[in-house]
């Protein structure tokens, strides 16, 4: 009997799908060209990664042409410079993570207490901009800033100090490249907390004034845990891109005297990569990257699916 009642439910799933796909085809149309894309350009190249365990030569198979087992993993795990260029990657991705991500959480809040619409949205459009500027753009602000007739030196010089190099001292780059990021992005992060924000029942609030909590406390016990489950599944986003400190900024902003704090796995991959033709090499340096990408992922939603209830999966 219960075999029959299996086999009836799984009949009727098929049924289900079978109705579905015909009734709604052209809403899975549209997933078609976004699907194909991310096979082609997603996970089609991911073959490419045997290279890091086979010999690459120019002109020859695109899957190398010997194997040599870990060698390159041997390789990169002796290679100081590998080393400092990962120390760096923690350093900067954990200073954007501790910084950047808590900041559009409280951009959020603080524009969910403002009373004047205008005013609310005039400071969302001036903070949403950046996001839009290219990352040339972005870079060449900071130059102009730092320069030394920029307007920072400028700020130095009349409280009576002077002017500094902030692109040629190393010291200085990982304070100029997080405040950077800050400015890019924490507008247009407040877009996903401003919308669950408006999800949250009115009720909650006034029942929480009826029993005398202030703004403090209605934050604290009704907004923060009304947005905690958006809250998670974006860090647990941010820490599986934890090791991936943007190439393109970090790539258009250092140079040879700010190398030593500056270099980034993303860049050091790019220089033996793509300058050195080390291509065997960079792959197995990307591939350690990614596999660390993904065992933050999976702890990280273990962790929160187990502390808080929010997770990815």
């Amino acid at each position: 009997m219960a075999t029959e009642l299996r086999g009836a439910t799984e009949l009727r799933g098929k049924e289900t799908w079978a109705l579905a796909l015909r009734k709604h085809w052209r809403l899975y149309t549209l997933a078609l060209l976004p699907v194909i894309w991310f096979l082609v350009f997603r996970y089609l190249p991911m073959a490419g990664n045997v290279i890091a365990f086979r010999r690459f030569r120019p002109g020859g198979s695109i899957f190398g042409e010997e194997w040599v087992g870990f060698y390159y993993i041997e390789r990169f795990i002796q290679d100081q410079a590998f080393w400092q260029a990962f120390q760096n990657t923690v350093i900067i991705g954990a200073l954007t993570l501790v910084i950047v991500f808590p900041l559009p959480i409280i951009l959020a809040l603080l524009l969910n207490e403002l009373r004047s619409r205008l005013f609310k949205r005039f400071v969302q459009t001036v903070s949403y901009l950046p996001h839009f500027m290219s990352v040339v753009i972005v870079a060449g602000f900071v130059f102009e800033l730092t320069s030394l007739d920029g307007t920072v030196n400028r700020l130095v010089k009349l409280f009576g100090g002077d002017p500094i190099s902030f692109m040629q001292q190393a010291d200085w780059f990982r304070t100029i490249y997080v405040s950077s990021e800050v400015w890019q992005t924490v507008g247009w992060g407040t877009i996903l907390y401003l919308a669950t924000l408006t999800t949250i029942d009115a009720q909650l609030y006034e029942a929480a004034r009826i029993d005398g909590a202030n703004r403090w406390q209605q934050t604290w016990h009704v907004t923060l845990p009304g947005i905690r489950p958006t809250m998670m599944v974006l860090l647990i986003l941010n820490i599986g891109q934890f090791m991936q400190v943007g190439f393109e900024k970090i790539f258009l902003l250092y140079n040879t005297l700010t190398q030593p704090t500056a270099d980034v796995i993303s860049t050091y991959i790019y220089r033996v990569g793509l300058t050195s033709g080390q291509l065997s090499y960079a792959t197995a340096i990307g591939l350690f990257e990614a596999v660390i990408g993904l065992v933050l992922v999976f702890s990280a939603n273990a962790i929160s699916r187990r502390v808080t209830g929010s997770s990815l999966w």
